[in-house]
């Protein structure tokens, strides 16, 4: 009877020995689902704000000119790529998406050679102001871009118009609007080269680009230039990277990642390990042994508060407990040696802890009562910890909790001599990321002798 017995603590102990975690931890996981996160304005990279840029290139006005006069050659591309514009301009950025920029360009336009043009010179001075809009973010493909670059500009200018030759000797002032695209590839965190196409055009204007001819005011002229140029843009802030390319993430998207995750968090907590009908986030026992009833908490039904579950019990008075042959002896000494030496049987701790959680009381007395049932045998006592923390911290942890179980068993009554304790350290078996995984490692385990 008393092997059978044993047999059945044994069963009991094994249920349990995974059930290495608090309540109360439990409780405030659950809790903390239901939490209410605070708002944010943006998230990941610090986003730099402000770039200043700097360019050069060619300018052309395309109308109106008088006879005889032309913008450049047509036998050339871009005229001979001569380079007549030079421009500097910064830029704010409200937000990843949309800001403002301010430019000041130079002009020197005139007649290309072998153009056939008469020779005429027009400096051409603009100030303008302009929304931008990051178009590789409006449409959410700076994934797929990498370090490419799109950015859309629109907005208002004003310009002084001053011949340099023939009889006109005015300088005008003209308004109008500019617009145009500059894509971009970033070379270094914070330093980006662009190209950029822009259109100006002009609703009040009298004099003709080549400057000979000047309109009275009632005959407004419409006035158009096109520019191309190349430059650099600088980003100036406390970010790493250039802030058209940092990894941004507004509110909003930060809140559904978090629902995301608090689903899946949810859907973990809803698991149901022991497939007792009970969830383990409130399964108290989560390792019930299948086919024993258990109750709203997932432990196993014991009425009569003998230590065993009511339906081992009865299986036990009609099963174990009529089979009294050396044979059923022998069998159930051996299990219960190999389910100890196995590790089934096991203390457990919680972390940075030398001291065994509540949990493990049973298990620790389960060796307690073999000990003092077999007075011949003797024990080691292996301890381990987890992988957070360093090697030679985790080494004395584990050898620490080894100790700290022996002491219990020594105070219950078992010589010393018959216990020896082993430090094996760190337990690298589990993966470290997981914090439940982590929790099985972190324990002490037995051989008995």
């Amino acid at each position: 009877m008393k092997n059978s017995l044993l047999l059945l603590i044994t069963l009991l102990c094994f249920s349990l020995s995974t059930n290495a975690q608090k309540k109360d931890k439990k409780n405030k996981v659950a809790l903390d689902l239901i939490a209410a996160e605070p708002d944010k304005e943006l998230v990941g990279e610090t986003f730099n704000r402000w770039s200043i840029e700097g360019s050069f290139g060619q300018a052309k006005g395309s109308k109106p000119y008088t006879d005889g006069y032309y913008a450049n050659n047509p036998g050339k591309f871009f005229g001979g790529l001569a380079f007549n514009s030079f421009g500097f301009g910064a830029r704010y950025m409200f937000s990843p998406k949309f800001g403002v920029k301010a430019n000041i360009n130079v002009d020197n336009l005139q007649e290309q050679n072998n153009s056939g043009s008469l020779p005429f010179q027009m400096q051409h001075h603009q100030f303008s102001g302009e929304g931008v809009a990051n178009l590789i973010r409006l449409f959410d493909i700076q994934k797929q871009a990498g370090r490419f670059g799109l950015l859309f500009h629109f907005g208002f200018q004003i310009s002084r118009m001053t011949p340099q030759m023939g009889p006109q000797d005015k300088t005008e002032w003209n308004g109008g609007i500019i617009g145009g695209l500059s894509p971009q590839f970033r070379i270094f965190k914070n330093v980006s080269v662009f190209a950029d196409v822009t259109v100006n055009s002009n609703v009040r204007q009298h004099y003709n680009w080549d400057g000979t001819t000047f309109s009275e005011s009632k005959n407004n002229l419409t006035g158009s230039l096109f520019r191309t140029s190349l430059g650099l843009s600088i980003a100036l802030g406390k970010g790493k990277i250039h802030g058209d390319w940092a990894i941004i993430q507004d509110k909003n998207d930060a809140k559904l990642d978090s629902l995301n995750n608090r689903i899946g968090e949810i859907e973990e907590l809803m698991n149901d390990s022991d497939k007792d009908g009970v969830p383990d986030y409130l399964d108290a026992e989560q390792n019930s042994i299948a086919g024993v009833a258990v109750d709203t908490k997932g432990r196993m039904v014991d009425k009569n508060n003998n230590g065993v579950p009511d339906d081992l019990e009865k299986y036990v008075n009609n099963t174990i407990t009529n089979s009294t042959t050396a044979a059923t002896a022998a069998a159930t000494e051996s299990a219960v040696l190999q389910l100890i030496n196995d590790g089934y049987i096991a203390a457990y701790f919680d972390t940075a802890k030398a001291t065994p959680n509540a949990a493990s009381a049973s298990n620790i007395g389960f060796i307690l009562n073999y000990l003092k049932n077999n007075p011949d045998k003797s024990v080691d006592i292996s301890g381990y910890a987890d992988e957070i923390g360093g090697t030679q911290y985790n080494d004395k942890l584990a050898n620490d909790r080894a100790q700290a179980v022996k002491s219990i068993l020594v105070k219950a009554g078992i010589a010393e001599s018959r216990i020896s304790i082993l430090s094996r350290g760190e337990d690298d078996s589990v993966d470290k990321k997981s914090e439940w995984a982590r929790r099985l490692v972190r324990k002490a385990v037995f051989k008995v002798k």
